[in-house]
């Protein structure tokens, strides 16, 4: 069942390479930063994805990153999605994420599933969303 929003996410890709390109199914790595919020807690974001296009056109995508807040206390991520491209030439994935931290104030991330919702347009920008899964 899809919970309550615990964050929201904006920001612009900083980079792009190919890494791969098997059996004809190129392989685009990604890195972006941007700002964003966990529980109403400031964070600025880094992380980087791997996206793959499938046969049939959608799209099939690994990553990790690192939130930070302003005090230093910081939360990686591991997350998977599908996707597909959009007609204005970005992309929309859907997915789940899975957080770790030792922080004090985004403990509550421990243990919870993420689903999110990211959009990307043709310039790079970005906007998420991150649900939990109850």
């Amino acid at each position: 069942m899809l919970g309550e929003l615990i964050g929201e996410f904006q920001g612009e890709d900083s980079g792009r390479r190919v890494i791969g390109g098997a059996d004809g199914h190129p392989v685009v790595e990604v890195s972006f930063r941007g700002t964003g919020s966990y529980y109403g807690i400031t964070v600025n974001s880094l992380g980087t994805y791997e996206s793959e296009v499938r046969s049939d056109g959608s799209l099939y995508g690994e990553g990790q990153g690192v939130d930070m807040t302003a005090d230093g206390q910081g939360v990686t991520w591991h997350g998977s999605g599908v996707g597909h491209f959009t007609a204005d030439g970005g992309t929309s994935f859907r997915g789940a994420l899975f957080f770790s931290t030792v922080s004090p104030d985004l403990e509550r991330l421990n243990g919870v599933v993420g689903l999110f919702e990211y959009e990307t347009d043709a310039g790079g920008k970005s906007t998420g969303k991150f649900y939990e899964w109850k």
